[in-house]
């Protein structure tokens, strides 16, 4: 009986990621479950790189795009390519062959891009937020409030607090040395796992959940200011109609945009949070469908604006018939 067990225990031995002490065990999918994953994760970044890239594109070129929104969503859009481009890549790998194979350096790069540019939309949401409560809620001083300049400005600190921030606990040794009491074991060979300490999630979770609080309370009464401005559209001229349709419309579209954000990246957060709390029990598929889940947001913004921006599906028309020229660029996209 013992040797049967033990002729079992050789045909089917535990896999691991190297073969060294302290491995992280490996997960081995069949041949064809292997390349399904594969493919689905390839469409979606696909999805994301070049859904994200032609809103870089529109708005850059379009000179009627050239507006304080929209140098915003750019940057947003940019945000969510790199993380298609630079991150979803490696990201795949590691969830299909449950391991990581690239070294610490990438480890710890790979890491701090993750965070980045997700931080990065975060904020670049919540800026939108304000915007579109400046632009509904005081229509009159907007214009003079709002300008390009201040875009830029918001933009230079969604990317600068988020890369200053991450940089600070990825690539420091501050927390290992002031809050020794808050680690855990560093992970097994293998695994990737930086963010190894309850501290992390414990300030994570703020920095989710403040700015998603911010841009809730702003979107409420945005909707209360609009639901009013549309009972007195009557009195107003046509072309000032026209104007608070169009922006009432881009604040609902946006805030269709924060909501998918919330419910995409919110299960990823109480699951850090969580874990930081109880050990870090999460298994790894589980731990796997969240962060894809928080992926998946990335490739939904250029959805959202095919179904809901009308200049979004003007300027796809002219570039997928390959009307781009001199001429278009200086074309009225928000013309009927």
């Amino acid at each position: 009986m013992s040797a049967v067990l033990n002729q079992g225990a050789e045909e089917h031995p535990t896999a691991f990621c190297y073969q060294v002490n302290g491995s992280r065990p490996r997960t081995v999918h069949p041949l064809d479950i292997q390349l399904a994953i594969y493919l689905a994760c390839a469409v979606g970044m696909l999805i994301t790189v070049l859904g994200n890239l032609f809103v870089v594109f529109a708005v850059s070129y379009f000179k009627v795009l050239h507006t304080p929104t929209n140098l915003l969503l750019l940057s947003l859009a940019l945000a969510d390519m790199f993380l298609g481009l630079l991150v979803l890549p490696l990201s795949t790998v590691r969830s299909v062959e449950s391991c990581w194979y690239f070294g610490d350096f990438l480890c710890r790069l790979h890491t701090y891009l993750d965070t980045l540019f997700c931080l990065t939309s975060i904020f670049h949401l919540c800026f939108i937020s304000i915007d579109r409560h400046c632009a509904i809620c005081e229509p009159l001083i907007y214009p003079s409030k709002f300008t390009v300049r201040v875009a830029i400005r918001y933009i230079l600190a969604g990317w600068g607090i988020p890369a200053a921030y991450t940089a600070f606990f990825l690539y420091t040794d501050v927390v290992e040395n002031g809050l020794s009491q808050w680690l855990e074991e560093m992970p097994c060979v293998g695994s990737c796992q930086l963010l190894f300490n309850k501290f992390w999630g414990w300030l994570n979770f703020p920095m989710f959940f403040y700015p998603c609080l911010i841009m809730i309370s702003l979107y409420v009464k945005i909707f209360v200011v609009a639901t009013r401005q549309a009972q007195q559209i009557i009195t107003l001229s046509k072309n000032l109609a026209r104007a608070a349709k169009r922006e009432r419309k881009a604040a609902k579209t946006l805030g269709i945009t924060v909501g998918i954000y919330v419910l995409c990246r919110l299960p990823f957060t109480i699951d850090t949070l969580v874990d930081s709390l109880l050990n870090f029990i999460t298994p790894p598929l589980v731990f796997d469908i969240f962060i894809w889940f928080a992926y998946f947001n990335s490739a939904c913004n250029p959805i959202i604006y095919v179904f809901s921006y009308r200049w979004f599906r003007k300027a796809l028309r002219l570039c997928l018939s390959r009307e781009i020229s001199s001429r278009t660029r200086t074309i009225g996209l928000y013309q009927e």
